[in-house]
């Protein structure tokens, strides 16, 4: 059975924002989607513990504190360390995916050029984490 997921998007592109969010109202469930420019305002919703989101998706290349400085500061708190974090992000770089992982990243998505490739690794990835059993804080 799918399930509204709460969803942290760090993302600093307006435009990226702005696509996610079609995409997320093209399905079937109401997914809360809770917004973040960078890691260190992403930090301070979390920090505030008001909603724990299910799943993290979060861009590499952001001021203030970028993917993996946020990533490193997540997976050394003892609450937050166990909420899935998938990189969505353009870097094909594979110094950064390797570096993701070993900071205990749940997936790395490459974002396509063509906005119907968007959509589909979109809905799956929620789709996917919509009928996971998740980790209850």
């Amino acid at each position: 059975m799918r399930k509204s997921l709460n969803i942290l998007l760090i993302e600093d592109d307006a435009i990226e924002v702005m696509k996610f969010n079609r995409v997320l109202k093209t399905l079937e469930h109401n997914h809360k989607i809770i917004e973040a420019n960078n890691g260190e305002e992403a930090l301070t919703i979390l920090k505030q513990k008001e909603i724990i989101p299910d799943i993290i998706l979060l861009d590499l290349n952001m001021p203030k504190l970028n993917g993996i400085e946020f990533l490193t500061i997540l997976k050394n708190d003892d609450i937050l360390k166990y909420i899935p974090s998938i990189i969505l992000t353009t870097s094909n770089n594979h110094k950064d995916m390797l570096e993701c992982y070993k900071i205990g990243i749940a997936g790395y998505v490459l974002k396509p050029l063509k906005y119907e490739d968007y959509v589909d690794r979109i809905k799956k990835l929620i789709e996917y984490w919509s009928i996971t059993e998740l980790i209850s804080q």
